[in-house]
């Protein structure tokens, strides 16, 4: 067997430990392959791990499980994943999200005691290295401040769902109100929100964003909630440029690369539904739809006058009278 072979029979091992097993259409999914070729795999997995159970599913698929103890030994992580947690914490928590910061970094401990004492040490070594080489890859600049018990409270509704108070001024109040609200989900960016329904408004009215770091105190209370229906925090986010979201600025976006900076425009997603068209002259369009035009601002100054705002009209008139050279892309 070759060297490759043996990583996917691993890997196709892992997958066998889910408490559901694993169907041939699943290994078809996730290998690319055939069902012949799911079929053959199938046939290895069973004969390198005899302990290897077969079930019907609820439409009468075979499905391939095998206890996770009898495969627990060949799953020591390697250095480079080990690496990419450690990463991952470091970019939790350059984004202000400690809790869940904290919650890796338990993780990567239970992960690390896991693992068999004469291959620790390896490990720890292999490790460091690749993290001195992305080190670069940590994220330099501002970030969001983060108070941790509002973090963790924060955490605590949303896991419940249970409803949460906390005192909030909005612009233009002249101190803070109380609010109890039933959160929804987080939206993460230059700044990050909340996404909640405040309670003492209507059931029909729309869930609000309310800014984390304008949050000094919070208390998580008894009552559950429910979310509301179809509420998706992915479809929601996508509204906004950025974190921010305002139902009256959304509205279709397009925004033209001069030909100099097209090529390096291509590297960016700029938006999960963006859509890209090339012109004759070497330009690029952009297209999407959202709102949040001062956060589309503050991106778009980055580029100076490579870009060009087609549209809406609002945008054009806050970023025309910006346009600057720059030395570089951003």
């Amino acid at each position: 067997m070759s060297f490759a072979k043996a990583q996917e029979l691993l890997k196709l091992a892992m997958m066998a430990t889910r408490r559901s097993g694993v169907s041939r259409d699943e290994i078809i999914e996730e290998f690319g392959c055939v069902y012949r070729t799911a079929q053959r795999m199938t046939e290895a997995l069973e004969a390198a791990f005899p302990q290897t159970e077969t079930t019907e599913g609820d439409n009468r698929r075979k499905r391939w499980h095998i206890p996770a103890r009898h495969v627990a030994a060949l799953l020591s992580p390697s250095p480079e994943e080990l690496a990419a947690l450690s990463s991952g914490i470091s970019q939790l928590e350059q984004a202000g999200m400690l809790q869940e910061a904290s919650l890796t970094r338990s993780l990567a401990q239970k992960v690390r005691a896991l693992v068999p004492p004469e291959k620790g040490a390896r490990l720890a070594v292999d490790e460091e290295a690749i993290l001195e080489a992305l080190g670069h890859a940590a994220r330099p600049g501002p970030r969001p401040a983060a108070i941790r018990e509002v973090d963790a409270a924060i955490y605590e509704a949303l896991k419940g769902p249970f409803l949460l108070r906390f005192p909030y001024q909005k612009r233009g109040q002249a101190k803070p109100v109380d609010r109890v609200v039933a959160p929804h989900g987080l939206l993460l960016g230059v700044r990050r929100y909340l996404v909640a329904r405040d309670t003492a408004k209507p059931s029909s009215a729309p869930l609000q964003h309310f800014r984390v770091e304008e949050i000094a105190e919070a208390e998580v209370l008894p009552q559950s909630f429910e979310f509301d229906a179809g509420f998706d925090i992915r479809q929601h986010a996508a509204r906004g440029f950025g974190s921010f979201e305002d139902s009256a600025e959304y509205s279709d976006v397009v925004w033209r690369f001069a030909p100099d900076a097209a090529a390096h425009a291509r590297g960016f997603v700029f938006h999960p539904t963006q859509v890209v068209e090339e012109e004759r002259d070497g330009s690029l369009l952009v297209r999407f739809k959202a709102s949040g035009h001062l956060e589309m601002c503050w991106h778009l100054y980055s580029w100076g006058d490579a870009v060009e705002v087609l549209q809406p009209a609002e945008l054009r008139e806050m970023t025309q009278a910006y346009r600057r050279r720059f030395a570089a892309y951003p």
